[in-house]
């Protein structure tokens, strides 16, 4: 049986807003814990109700999804943020997964992989759009090497932090390295925030990306 995941929609179109919040409530395996229809607000709001996952635009007033995400990725690193967009701009894409976001979406998703985006991204996945994830690619194919200072962060990790790494860029969610690992989920989520600090990053991606480029 599925845990009940609870999720904040972040959304400033009233009637796709009103759509969400239909999609979560008919859901079963989703509470729905907040709505809000811009920046400012979520960035009060998201901490006070303690999310499992945010689906955040990134077109918003105040202050924009992207910006969003940053600022409290800095204060809830484990928080799993899936971005929702109803254009394919590269620019952005690339900018809210350094922010953190764990997956990113079109709006004209169907409803069924929306839902099925969010428990992939609840279970450690990043759900992308085929199109999106081979962009994804492309960039890490191209990025220059690391600097040596980026070997002297990846030496304060320990041989466990350093697995973690290992079988997060293989693609295993993070029950199944839970259970390689022979800890418990909020122990992941204390890996997590272990390894952002030492790394300094603020994403999975970026862990990943500078772990890889060792």
């Amino acid at each position: 049986m599925n845990k009940v995941i609870k999720v904040v929609f972040v959304e400033d179109h009233e009637q796709f807003r009103g759509k969400l919040e239909e999609l979560a409530n008919d859901s079963p395996n989703l509470q729905l814990v907040g709505t809000y229809k811009d920046g400012p607000s979520a960035l009060k709001g998201i901490p006070q109700v303690k999310p499992d996952v945010v689906v955040m635009d990134i077109q918003l007033p105040g202050v924009d999804g992207v910006e969003c995400v940053r600022e409290l990725k800095a204060t809830l690193p484990s928080l799993n943020f899936l971005m929702l967009t109803a254009y394919e701009d590269s620019d952005r894409l690339f900018e809210s997964l350094k922010a953190g976001a764990g997956g990113y979406l079109l709006k004209r998703t169907s409803s069924t992989k929306l839902l099925e985006a969010i428990q992939e991204l609840n279970n450690g996945g990043s759900p992308m759009t085929p199109q999106i994830a081979r962009r994804v690619v492309q960039f890490f194919s191209n990025a220059p090497k690391a600097s040596k200072g980026s070997d002297a962060e990846l030496d304060q990790l320990t041989p466990g932090q350093k697995k973690f790494l290992e079988e997060l860029a293989q693609g295993y969610a993070y029950k199944e390295i839970a259970d390689h690992l022979g800890i418990s989920v909020h122990g992941v989520r204390n890996y997590i925030r272990i390894i952002y600090e030492k790394l300094h990053v603020h994403s999975k991606v970026e862990a990943v990306n500078k772990y890889l480029r060792r």
